[in-house]
């Protein structure tokens, strides 16, 4: 009866050790929307160092989002999947039945999957990586380790067998776009005068929207040397405006630059300023957003997922617009009818005019943001703060991209209905995404 007894205690004392070792064990791993914050944070820092373009900063983050996403939904069952309503995208891998698995390591192993394949810094990527892994190693199963990550490596593989067909690979050998001498047309414009950038974006395969041409604006003003024109009452009004902007309006050009690679000249020096794109402000709007609410893992990977379908489709739709008119910027024209020597206060990013880019994917944004975060959702935005030391407040994600729109009439880069037709067409993309999409939540 002792040896029983003694025995017994021995069991229990070992499965107490294994039930604190396994408590102690999980709790060193951080709240699983935190992961999913962390893991967005590194891919940006990355997209900031390669000096990827806007639109291709966009490519990246909506292949990840997706494969994040795809892993994160298994989590709760609700959800749908996103991408067996997009156009192009094979049947995700599903759990097997009867296996453990961690659904936050399996979508941070899908997200970092495909950004090996569409980042150049992957040594980067895989230095936050091994932490990520071997926190999760240390405090899972080996088997529920094992099946997470492989889960999460076949879908992004998945997502990316989608990438290699979008035009994007296609496109790489593509000759420079120098634009025309013709009037009205754009061409380079100081202080660099770089070729246009992605002049091919119009071409590539949308997620979700039936062609790039849809939602299509209004042609710009045609070309005139008429003082009286609206074409050039437009120039003139940049000149204008630019000349005379109040510390509040040069506050919010500079804070919406967001351009990725400014050339800064002293003198005979020249130097890089790197910063977010357009579409890295977005997702980082989407991250306070989620923080400020608390969100679950599921809905963070969703809300991620949303943003990076609006910044894809909206790149593409604006650059269809971009191409097929080729406008010319303020600057141009101001330099050759107005002034010879004024230059905007923000730097002429290098792709023609007609319509605003930011105004565009911004709009496109916040309509997603707000339909799944609600309406006058109000945030301090700190996505700038280290890159330009500037923060403001807002009252709604379309607050924001209204001022965002302003923004590129106030710093010279573009006319004012160029702006605001943009973000039209950019709401008009953002509720066509939210209304096609069936989410399940």
């Amino acid at each position: 009866m002792i040896k029983k007894m003694k025995r017994l205690n021995l069991i229990l004392a070992a499965a107490f050790v294994l039930l604190l070792s396994s408590c102690t064990r999980k709790s060193t791993l951080p709240p699983d929307a935190d992961v999913l914050h962390a893991n967005e944070d590194a891919l940006t820092q990355v997209i900031i160092y390669d000096v990827f373009t806007p639109p291709v900063a966009s490519r990246i983050y909506g292949y990840t989002n997706l494969a994040s996403y795809e892993a994160m939904r298994y989590a709760d069952p609700k959800l749908a999947s996103i991408t067996a309503q997009l156009r192009d995208f094979e049947k995700m891998p599903e759990p097997q039945k009867g296996k453990s698995y961690n659904y936050v390591l399996a979508a941070t192993k899908a997200f970092f999957t495909v950004a090996h394949k569409v980042t150049f810094s992957i040594d980067t990527l895989k230095r936050y990586e091994d932490k990520v892994y071997g926190e999760y190693k240390d405090a899972l199963p080996d088997s529920t380790y094992t099946n997470s990550m492989q889960l999460g490596e076949q879908i992004g593989n998945t997502v990316l067998k989608r990438a290699m067909k979008d035009d994007y690979p296609q496109t790489r050998g593509k000759p420079k776009y120098l634009g025309s001498n013709s009037p009205g047309k754009w061409r380079p414009t100081p202080p660099d005068y770089m070729d246009g950038v992605e002049y091919c974006w119009g071409d590539m395969h949308p997620l979700l929207v039936e062609s790039s041409k849809i939602l299509m604006p209004p042609p710009p003003p045609p070309y005139s040397e008429d003082t009286t024109s609206a074409f050039f009452k437009q120039a003139k009004q940049v000149y204008d405006t630019n000349k005379h902007l109040t510390k509040e309006q040069e506050t919010i050009a500079r804070y919406w630059d967001d351009n990725p690679f400014v050339v800064m000249h002293n003198g005979h020096m020249m130097f890089a300023d790197k910063k977010i794109t357009p579409g890295g402000h977005w997702i980082g709007i989407t991250t306070i957003a989620c923080r400020q609410s608390k969100a679950s893992a599921t809905k963070t990977a969703q809300a991620y997922a949303l943003t990076s379908i609006a910044l894809f489709e909206s790149f593409i739709t604006c650059w269809e617009v971009k191409y097929t008119y080729a406008y010319v910027r303020p600057v141009t024209v101001i330099n050759e009818k107005v002034d010879h020597n004024w230059l905007p206060l923000l730097q002429t990013p290098p792709f023609p005019e007609y319509t605003a880019g930011h105004s565009t994917i911004s709009a496109a944004s916040a309509v997603v943001l707000t339909h799944e975060f609600g309406d006058n959702y109000a945030f301090h935005d700190t996505s700038d703060l280290k890159y330009i030391g500037l923060q403001r407040d807002f009252k709604s994600f379309i607050k924001a991209s209204d001022e965002t729109a302003m923004s590129r009439f106030y710093g010279g880069i573009h006319y004012l209905n160029s702006s605001l037709l943009g973000a039209k067409q950019g709401k008009q993309v953002g509720e066509l995404i939210w209304q096609k999409l069936k989410l399940n939540n």
